[in-house]
């Protein structure tokens, strides 16, 4: 008893700290290092501050005029480029969808156990989804013209690489099951692909198609800055 006795106060004079000292140190000199890094952001963009405390008057007066609209407009020129915009988010989503279908089964390792076939297809997919839907544009409209063709492709060769990266992570998750099962009753490797993956990645896939779908129609509305 007197042993228990004689450590009880050394005990109960500890006091729990949520951090040790040294992460309060490593804390304090990340919040300091990041301080630095705003100061000298806010000295190397050149801040014009009259700009600044003047915008919410500025704001205040663009939402004052643009309300309410004025829906003579609408027939005149925002039906046409409306209807435009759509069709080219949507004919660029679809060419999306047939080229990385191909590239997404290439870049699975389960599907493709080839490692050359791998990263050729991770490369053009990385390729793809690297390079900003305006500089396509751009690339297009040299080759093609100004016009909606170039602003299609551009869409369809942006969106190849988001396709095909989640397409093929999706196919990577694919449970083992259904496709031993299939290859036990001797089933090809394209009845496996339609009776196997294909039933467990659905649901996924039509979800990434309506997201980026959703996303080119977005970034449709603004390659006509590039002639696209």
């Amino acid at each position: 008893m007197s042993e228990h006795a004689s450590l009880s106060p050394a005990v109960s004079s500890r006091i729990w700290e949520r951090h040790t000292l040294y992460e309060k140190l490593a804390r304090t000199g990340l919040w300091v290092v990041i301080g630095i890094a705003v100061l000298i952001s806010l000295q190397s963009i050149n801040v014009i501050w009259e700009f600044l405390w003047d915008a919410p008057e500025q704001m205040l007066d663009m939402g004052s005029r643009m309300f309410p609209p004025d829906y003579a407009y609408y027939g005149k020129a925002v039906h046409s480029a409306l209807l435009e915009t759509f069709h080219i988010a949507t004919l660029g989503t679809i060419f999306a969808m047939i080229a990385a279908l191909p590239l997404s089964i290439l870049a699975a390792h389960n599907l493709t156990p080839h490692r050359g076939l791998n990263l050729f297809a991770k490369t053009l997919l990385v390729a793809s989804r690297s390079v900003n839907s305006l500089v396509w544009a751009l690339l297009f409209v040299a080759v093609f013209g100004p016009g909606p063709l170039a602003g299609t492709i551009a869409i369809g060769c942006r969106s190849i690489g988001f396709v095909g990266k989640l397409l093929g992570e999706a196919l990577e998750e694919v449970p083992k099951g259904a496709i031993e099962a299939l290859k036990a009753a001797g089933a090809t490797q394209t009845s496996q692909i339609i009776f196997g993956y294909w039933p467990a990645v659905k649901p996924a896939f039509w979800s990434i198609m309506l997201l980026r779908w959703d996303i080119n129609v977005r970034e449709s509305s603004v390659l006509g800055l590039v002639g696209a």
